[in-house]
């Protein structure tokens, strides 16, 4: 990973003093943002570039796999791991199969063992991005192929 690129995280929890916990944890390594709620979170993903959300998955009104699945349609690209105090199976397999949660990572977190996390996450949004960008251009190039193919043929 290049040390000059920021990770830009966003962790969505109601609880505050786990927002905190995670700031203070890794606002040295990464750009880190926090929302209290699925609404909050979305403005934040409306208003900057995120490669790795964390959400709680108990939260009031919003579970964090509702979220998830929620801004799937306007936000593809940002990978998913989906943080909890409680081992429940049915979460992890909504999760995976509804949220396309990339980890599933049980409270309390260890600070190394999310970072690692976090980073492999953000490799995965770099590759996944590097993929389209020379999928659009081989495509330009076959466009151009094509093109110059037709014209050879015609004249």
């Amino acid at each position: 990973m290049n040390s000059e690129t920021l990770i830009n995280v966003l962790y969505v929890d109601d609880e505050v003093h786990n927002l905190n916990s995670f700031k203070a944890g890794f606002r040295r390594k990464f750009n880190v943002f926090t929302a209290e709620s699925a609404v909050e979170g979305r403005k934040i993903l409306e208003k900057e570039l995120i490669h790795v959300i964390i959400t709680d998955q108990r939260m009031p009104v919003t579970t964090g796999i509702e979220f998830l699945e929620s801004i799937i349609p306007d936000f593809p690209d940002p990978i998913r791991i989906l943080l909890t105090g409680y081992a429940d199976i049915n979460a992890v397999i909504d999760a995976i199969n509804k949220g396309q949660v990339y980890k599933y990572i049980q409270k309390p977190w260890m600070d190394e063992d999310l970072r690692i996390n976090i980073e492999k996450a953000f490799e995965i949004y770099s590759l996944r991005k590097e993929n389209r960008e020379l999928t659009e251009a081989l495509l330009v190039a076959n466009n151009q192929l094509e093109f110059l193919l037709r014209q050879n043929l015609l004249s």
